[in-house]
């Protein structure tokens, strides 16, 4: 007898989109988290393309149906460890890791931060806030829970006999005496929706990443531009600055990954929305080596930044150096010249590569990876989310890179997939 019950590994947009279709169509879910909080990438976005929407607006509602389902039951801070079986008939362990404070008494008051006497760079803000030992990713956080990270904590780590944040709390929702747990499940198929990471863009120095304070990563800029980031959405140079001349690079680690990724151009061309939106007197210059805009609603999105003054400069050749304390952007245009950008903010729009851990993942579901790190299935034609194991599927940018549209239409495929397998 098949067992009815779902496994959704990742609490994205993809993951939230399957587990909420499938609690609707009756069955059990168990979503599995590997963060603090559900959402995935999309939650550090202020707008998405094409028609800038507000993310938190779009994502949010789907992020409080998720939590409030009775038919699907959630998992944070939690990874798969052992998978066994067949579909129909799937034996999955997951390791739940202690969160040390209360989903259940805790009411998001935030009292126990600031007596946290732990200051660390918050990396959900790409470093460019602090964070304490206890807390939340960022503002509007879902679910509005903190979370003690046991190895900065002076209490955890055994270095002081702190507990300032549990004094804090007038609501008993500090436990230091939480412990990880091991759960054992069944289910009748399993749907992997890990997401995404961006490249490294320190491996590529030809981008003077880190040469400058004032050259960004496309997910440092989103955070700049957020209003719940650590600027709440000014615009402004690390050292407090407003800068009069940006330089967006595209297809940053292409030639190295050896693909594109579908959607930088796009992203990139949001960036310069942001940007004439919030500082109308900038220049602005986007560098390409080639533009990816497909789809019926994209062109006019590109057209319109145009129309704004944006200015698209062709180049194959790019360097970003600094000169006497300055970014220039260095290119050969299309006629074979050198020529010179002078810059106040480079942003890089690096390659969407795997998630970390893809390959540790495969390996306990039995399935593999491509030649480029995702998760392989079948045949990217005719059957873009099946895996070589029946009852196990791959959906999103676990498959490889893709915009929330497509993203959606896979997890609403696989939906559609498992609720044949099982019935």
């Amino acid at each position: 007898m098949k067992n009815p019950n779902v496994l959704i590994i990742g609490a994205g947009i993809a993951g939230m989109e399957a587990s909420l279709l499938l609690a609707e169509a009756g069955r059990k879910v168990y979503l599995v988290e590997k963060e603090s909080l559900i959402g995935g990438q999309v939650i550090k976005y202020e707008e998405v393309f094409p028609n800038m929407e507000c993310s938190t607006c779009m994502v949010a509602p789907k992020q409080q149906e998720v939590l409030q389902n009775e038919n699907i039951e959630l998992f944070l801070l939690s990874e798969v460890e052992k998978i066994a079986g067949s579909a129909g008939q799937f034996s999955v362990r997951i390791r739940k890791r202690a969160r040390y404070v209360s989903l259940t008494n805790c009411i998001g008051c935030g009292a126990c931060y600031d007596p946290c006497p732990v200051s660390l760079y918050n990396e959900f803000e790409q470093c460019l806030s602090k964070k304490k030992a206890i807390s939340i990713p960022c503002p509007g956080a879902l679910p509005n829970v903190p979370a003690i990270d046991p190895e900065n904590c002076l209490y955890l780590s055994g270095k002081q006999e702190c507990q300032a944040c549990k004094e804090a709390c007038m609501f008993d929702a500090i436990d230091f005496s939480d412990k990880d747990e091991i759960l054992e499940l069944e289910v009748g198929a399993i749907i992997v929706a890990t997401g995404f990471d961006l490249l490294d863009v320190k491996i590529l120095p030809q981008y003077g990443y880190g040469d400058s304070s004032n050259i960004y990563t496309a997910m440092e800029f989103e955070r700049l531009n957020a209003a719940n980031g650590p600027t709440e959405g000014k615009i402004i140079l690390r050292e407090g600055s407003i800068p009069k001349s940006i330089a967006i690079i595209h297809c940053v680690g292409r030639a190295e990954k050896g693909y594109c990724s579908g959607v930088c151009c796009m992203y990139s061309a949001k960036f310069s929305h942001y940007l004439r939106h919030k500082l109308p007197d900038a220049k602005i210059c986007e560098f390409y080596s080639d533009l990816c805009i497909p789809g019926k609603s994209y062109q006019k999105f590109y057209k319109e930044i145009q129309n704004k003054g944006v200015e698209l400069i062709y180049s194959d050749d790019i360097r970003v150096e600094k000169k006497d304390g300055k970014i220039q952007v260095v290119y050969k245009n299309g006629d074979g010249e050198r020529s010179v950008f002078n810059a106040d903010m480079v942003i890089l729009s690096p390659a969407m590569i795997a998630k970390n851990g893809t390959k540790e993942l495969a390996k306990i579901l039995g399935i593999s990876v491509d030649e480029k790190g995702f998760f392989s299935t079948q045949n990217q034609s005719l059957s873009p989310i099946t895996t070589s194991v029946q009852g196990i599927f791959v959906i999103g940018c676990a498959e490889g890179p893709k915009d929330i549209s497509e993203s959606i239409a896979q997890a609403e495929a696989a939906v559609g997939k498992v609720l044949s397998l099982l019935s």
